[in-house]
């Protein structure tokens, strides 16, 4: 990718007539190729997409919130057609005056079940499945295997009547996805700069007394006034809650001395973070820093094995084994010493861990894009660390797109 390296780094993101920054124009098309391509890779006559993230990945569109998980929305690739996009009532039409990427014809208005809330002896599954099996016999492939990523049973039901062989289209489009363009590496820069900010805020807000939940509502307003798109989880865990760690927040009140470890999950654009970070609250003890400095040395040892050709396993066994830090097993302690892909989903491919990439190892490749993360229990029974950074992978190594310090245990508001 030429320019891949300085263009990691984090441009405004407002578009300007005296920078290249995102250029969303070659960002859709480069997706949308990467889709063909693996289509003509495979055996596949086409692809029906219902993972919300795919249809983006393909089509441009997006509808987020209540709807864009019901499954209601879908989009069809043939070999030879451009994208189909079924969505929700008005937004069809809004596609139509504002996504001219698309064909017109091709966005239409389109209704299943809601997740069941709808029955299927409406007739909408009925229906849809004589549109599809139309557009697939007027591309000439209707007699070809067609891939579906995930799906309603009542829509699999009626594709299986009129004969279809279905196959996994999710493992051909997470391939797809895997290797980031230089416009995709900023979005996901972009929304890592956020989440430097609100750090900040955080560290600054840390105080005995404040809530669990308050500091959630602080990272979610702050980050919507950046202009996220989409918060979709903030985890804030402190004093015996850090240990064991309970992907949550609660209302419980933070006191002096405490740790307290926080996981920021939002998009820009689309494009996510998973970015956590550990503090103490005015003052540390010795369990906890000696925690944090273990956290780190097996993050900085992960790091520094991130290059192109290295396989998923290597990072992997860099990490001490579920048994070293009290767990029974690899899948009860699944989750801490991990990493995964970052892009429009939170969890894409290479996904590192002792429980699949001994197994099944993953070569890296230059412009993979992914999150390192490692936990520390400490030897006082409550607190732990919990570090986070996000890696891509260049042709000379990795470069950080996490920048809020933390080499070292933070402590917030110092005493």
């Amino acid at each position: 990718m030429e320019g891949f390296g300085p263009i990691i780094n984090t441009p405004g993101h407002m578009g300007v007539d005296f920078e290249m920054r995102v250029d969303f124009d070659r960002l859709r098309n480069y997706r949308l190729a990467r889709a063909r391509e693996a289509l003509e890779k495979s055996d596949l006559g086409a692809i029906l997409l219902f993972d919300f993230y795919n249809i983006r990945y393909v089509s441009g569109t997006w509808v987020g919130g209540a709807l864009g998980d019901k499954m209601t929305r879908y989009c069809l690739l043939t070999r030879t057609g451009e994208p189909i996009v079924w969505d929700f009532g008005s937004a069809a039409r809004h596609h139509k005056l504002f996504a001219p990427w698309l064909e017109p014809d091709n966005c239409r208005a389109g209704m299943l079940g809601l997740r069941g809330a709808i029955a299927p002896k409406a007739g909408l599954f009925e229906s849809a499945v004589n549109e599809i099996v139309g557009l697939l016999t007027d591309a000439g492939v209707m007699g070809q295997p067609i891939g579906i990523d995930i799906i309603e049973l009542p829509f699999l039901f009626e594709l299986q009547k009129h004969g279809v062989d279905i196959r996994d289209a999710q493992q051909l489009m997470l391939d797809a996805r895997v290797i980031k363009s230089p416009d995709e590496i900023m979005l996901l820069s972009q929304a890592a700069a956020m989440v430097d900010g609100v750090y900040q805020d955080i560290f600054e807000a840390l105080k005995p007394g404040v809530r669990e939940n308050e500091i959630v509502a602080l990272a979610n307003k702050r980050l919507y006034e950046m202009g996220s798109d989409q918060v979709e989880a903030i985890n804030s865990v402190s004093g015996e809650r850090c240990n064991p760690h309970p992907h949550n927040f609660t209302d419980r009140i933070i006191r002096p001395g405490e740790q307290a470890f926080f996981d920021i999950i939002h998009s820009f654009n689309g494009y996510r973070t998973c970015y956590y970070r550990t503090m103490s609250v005015g003052s540390s003890t010795a369990p906890q820093r000696d925690a944090y400095k273990k956290a780190r040395e097996w993050m900085d040892k992960a790091i520094d094995l991130v290059k192109p050709g290295v396989g998923t396993d290597k990072i992997a066994l860099a990490w001490p084994a579920a048994t070293e830090f009290g767990f029974a097993n690899e899948m009860a302690a699944f989750g801490l010493q991990f990493g995964h892909g970052l892009g429009l989903g939170l969890h894409e491919r290479p996904v590192i861990s002792r429980l699949n990439s001994l197994t099944d190892p993953i070569e890296l490749k230059v412009g993979m894009v992914f999150a390192l993360e490692t936990y520390c229990p400490a030897d006082d029974g409550v607190s732990a660390a919990r570090i986070e950074e996000e890696i891509v992978v260049t042709e000379n190594g990795p470069a950080i797109l996490t920048h809020f310090p933390a080499q070292e245990l933070m402590i917030a508001n110092k005493y």
